[in-house]
C-alpha cells in the first residue's frame, strides 16, 4: 500500500499519551494516522490503523478542552486529539470518517477524487476558479447574516454561490453549479458555516453543497467568525478584532516571567494590526494580544536565558513600539520566513 501523506496538520493537534496532553503532527494516510513530535522528524512517534476503527466528535470527556474528538481503534483502545479552532477539528473528523469508509468499502480514499466522483472536466482550473470567487468587485459578497440566534460574519449563503456560478458562465445550469460547488467544498476552497451546510457535507443530505438561502458558506481564509447572540443583543466588538484575519496557526511562545515555552494558537489580523494568541486547550478569548503596527520583527538563533534543548532553532522576535519583546519559535525555517514575512506586510499596513 502506498504510504504517501494525505494531508498535513498545518497547526498543532493534541494527543493524550499516558494521561499527559502533548502537541503533535498529525499526518493522515489512506490506512492510519501517525504522529510525530516535530514536523521534520522521519520516524513517527505512533501510528493508529483504521480499519474497524469510529470516531466520535464532539468528545466530552475532557471537561474544560474544546475541540476534542475521539478515536477508537479496532481494539477498542482510544485515542483522543484536539484542535486548535472548530472548523479544524470538523474538517479532521470529516476526512477521517471519509477513510474509514473507503477501507470498508474497498476503495482507496484520496481527498483529490471528488473530481472524478462527480465527473468534472479536467479543464476546470478549482484554484483559478476560487480566486475569482474572491475578487473585490466580481466576486462573491461576504455579507454579515443572522440564523438561530447567531451571527455569521463574512460568509456568504449556498444560493449566492450558484447564482454568481451561473452569471460568470463557469457552469450551464444549476445542477451542474451544485457538483463544481461540491467540489469546491471537498477540496476545502469553501468551508460551510452553521448547523444546515455542516450537516450536508456530512453526508446528510442529497448533495454535499446546498444550494439554499439558509445554508451558509465562508472562503478559509477570510475574516470569519460566528457571534452567540442575537443582533438585538450584539456587543459591538473591539478595534483590535475588526481586522481581517490573514494567517493563523500553532506557534511556541516563550513566557515572560518564568521563561518556559507553551504553545499557543495564533491569530494574524490586519488593519488593525494586531497577533493575538490563545490557550489550544479552548477558550474563545484571548490570552494576550501583540500590536504590531511600527513593531519589528526578525529570526533569532539564540536565546541567552534558554536552554539548548528547549530550542529548536527555529526562533523569531517581536520587539513592539513600546519595546516590548516577544520570542516565538515555528515548527520549522520555511514556516517561521511565512510568518516574519506576514507580520512585517502587516506592520507597514495596519494601523
Amino acid at each position: 500500500k502506498s504510504r504517501s501523506p494525505l494531508r498535513y496538520v498545518l497547526s498543532y493537534l493534541t494527543g493524550s499519551m499516558f494521561n499527559t496532553w502533548k502537541p503533535m503532527w498529525v499526518v493522515l494516510l489512506e490506512d492510519g494516522i501517525e504522529f510525530y513530535k516535530r514536523k521534520s522528524d522521519n520516524s513517527p512517534k505512533g501510528m493508529v490503523p483504521l480499519k474497524g476503527s469510529t470516531i466520535n466528535s464532539p468528545c466530552q470527556d475532557f471537561g474544560k478542552r474544546t475541540f476534542v474528538f475521539k478515536l477508537t481503534a479496532a481494539k477498542q483502545q482510544d485515542h483522543f486529539f484536539q484542535a486548535a479552532y472548530l472548523e479544524e477539528r470538523d474538517a479532521w473528523v470529516r476526512d477521517i470518517k471519509k477513510a474509514i469508509q473507503c477501507i470498508d468499502g474497498g476503495q482507496r480514499f484520496a481527498r483529490k477524487s471528488t473530481r472524478k466522483s462527480i465527473r468534472l472536466p479536467e479543464t476546470i482550473n478549482l484554484s483559478a476558479l476560487y480566486l475569482s470567487m474572491k475578487d473585490p468587485e466580481k466576486g462573491i459578497k461576504e455579507l454579515k447574516l443572522e440564523k438561530d440566534k447567531k451571527v455569521f460574519n463574512h460568509c456568504f449563503t449556498g444560493t449566492s454561490v450558484i447564482d454568481w456560478l451561473v452569471s460568470s458562465n463557469s457552469i450551464r445550469n444549476r445542477k451542474e453549479g451544485l457538483m463544481l460547488a461540491s467540489s469546491l467544498l471537498s477540496e476545502g476552497y469553501l468551508q460551510p458555516a452553521g448547523d444546515t451546510s455542516k450537516a450536508a457535507a456530512e453526508g446528510l443530505s442529497d448533495t454535499p453543497f446546498l444550494d439554499l438561502s439558509d445554508a451558509y458558506y465562508y472562503f478559509p481564509d477570510s475574516g470569519f467568525y460566528c457571534e452567540g447572540n442575537s443582533s438585538d443583543d450584539d456587543v459591538v466588538l473591539k478595534e483590535e478584532f475588526r481586522g481581517l484575519v490573514v494567517k493563523q496557526g500553532c506557534l511556541l511562545k516563550q513566557g515572560h516571567r518564568r521563561k518556559n515555552w507553551k504553545v499557543r494558537k495564533f491569530v494574524l489580523r490586519e488593519d488593525p494590526a494586531y497577533l493575538h494568541y490563545y490557550d489550544p486547550a479552548g477558550g474563545e478569548d484571548p490570552l494576550g494580544a501583540i500590536h504590531l503596527r511600527g513593531c519589528v520583527v526578525t529570526a533569532v538563533e539564540d536565546m541567552p536565558d534558554s536552554k539548548k534543548c528547549d530550542v529548536e532553532n527555529n526562533l523569531f522576535e517581536i520587539i513592539t513600539a513600546n519595546d516590548v519583546h516577544y520570542y516565538l519559535q515555528a515548527a520549522s525555517s520555511t514556516e517561521r520566513t511565512e510568518w516574519i514575512k506576514a507580520i512585517q506586510v502587516v506592520s507597514r499596513t495596519g494601523k
